[in-house]
């Protein structure tokens, strides 16, 4: 028989542990430093997980979704498979690594207006990235000690969109529509890696330079489009 639990300390617990596998990692993290975090006994973080497998499976199911996030009926969580939780991030991944905007660029015979193209697909990557945000810094966080969740993210994640990024710089520089570099995956690695601070690691910043959202999104295309577009 399941034990009964306060359903508004989950949102609590996904909180805290997201808070510490992003500090510690998967391998350092442990049941007593969430229950640490929560100001709880460990015993009554067992009220709502079963196991620290079941923890990490909630946290990245529930990652970057709206708050607050409702207690499930059942608790508590049982000790998923490790096929479970990759087989959520991989569907996480497939319903946001489409990029459609830059998969139709590729699709496009002729182009029409290479700025306002590369715009919408900058804003496409930042808000991707952006809505994502605290689910990257997770998997990034916890792939350094978790061999099957490194071959997925690393894979199907960032390589999937670095390779679609460079494939475009590719075929716009050779129309002559983009200036040419030496090395076009280095180039999109740029882009990527500067979207990616601005729209991510920026909020993890010990010492974070203060902007809105806003200025940041701006900024970082603009300075890309200006240094990828010839005039």
């Amino acid at each position: 028989m399941s034990r009964r639990a306060p359903p508004d300390r989950f949102q609590a617990m996904i909180d805290a542990a997201t808070h510490v596998f992003i500090a510690q990692g998967y391998r350092r993290t442990q049941m007593v430093d969430v229950a640490n975090a929560m100001g709880i006994a460990k015993g009554t973080l067992y009220l709502y997980v079963e196991s620290k497998e079941a923890l990490f499976d909630a946290v990245v199911r529930h990652a970057d979704r709206p708050h607050p996030i409702p207690a499930p009926a059942d608790l508590p969580l049982r000790t998923p498979k490790p096929e479970s939780t990759l087989a959520e991030v991989a569907r996480r991944l497939a319903d946001e690594a489409a990029l459609p905007s830059l998969a139709a660029a590729l699709a496009r015979s002729r182009v029409a207006g290479v700025r306002s193209e590369l715009e919408g697909i900058l804003n496409e990557i930042y808000d991707t990235l952006a809505r994502n945000r605290i689910g990257i810094t997770l998997l990034d966080r916890c792939a350094l000690d978790y061999p099957d969740l490194a071959k997925l993210w690393y894979g199907a994640g960032r390589e999937g969109a670095l390779s679609l990024l460079t494939r475009y710089l590719e075929d716009r520089t050779r129309r002559g529509r983009l200036r040419r570099f030496e090395d076009k995956a280095v180039a999109a690695r740029i882009v990527l890696e500067t979207l990616i601070f601005w729209a991510v690691h920026r909020h993890w910043d010990p010492h974070p330079q203060t902007v809105d959202e806003a200025t940041a999104k701006d900024t970082a295309i603009q300075f890309i489009v200006g240094a990828l577009v010839k005039e």
